[in-house]
């Protein structure tokens, strides 16, 4: 839903520049240390530390429109929703305490939904719940285990 009353036009423009972004983002992923050479990522992907295992799977319900959720692949990367925006990320876990790189989001205006989850820093699990923390390590929210 968009809020405002500007021209088509320039809702078009900005789709045109988030796009834009988005795709310079895909690219420079791509790009980076994929020669094995100096300034190569010598990082292991996420699943490969061993703390993954508890993270990894889907957090909150995905099929419940204006719902947050989150989903922790094994090779790093976490996507979501805050219940509007989309959000897209990596992310890497140390006992049961996982860290989100800044989380990418849309940014749309949707009346009525709490967009929290777009804060999100950091967070620790259990087996059934994620209670996520923002920037400065106030507990923001918590996602159940869908997954």
């Amino acid at each position: 839903m968009f809020a405002g009353n500007g021209s088509g036009r320039g809702r078009t423009a900005a789709f045109g520049v988030m796009g834009a972004a988005l795709l310079v983002l895909a690219l420079s992923g791509c790009a980076s240390g994929a020669d094995g050479g100096a300034g190569a990522s010598t990082t292991a992907p996420a699943a490969e530390s061993g703390d993954a295992v508890g993270i990894v799977g889907v957090w909150g319900d995905p099929d419940t429109q204006d719902a947050p959720s989150l989903v922790f692949a094994e090779d790093g990367k976490v996507t979501g929703t805050d219940g509007c925006n989309r959000l897209m990320g990596s992310w890497t876990a140390d006992g049961d305490t996982v860290e989100f790189a800044p989380l990418a989001s849309t940014r749309m205006a949707c009346e009525g939904v709490d967009t929290w989850l777009s804060l999100g820093a950091s967070g620790t699990w259990t087996d059934t719940s994620l209670v996520v923390l923002d920037e400065s390590g106030a507990e923001i929210g918590t996602l159940e285990r869908s997954e």
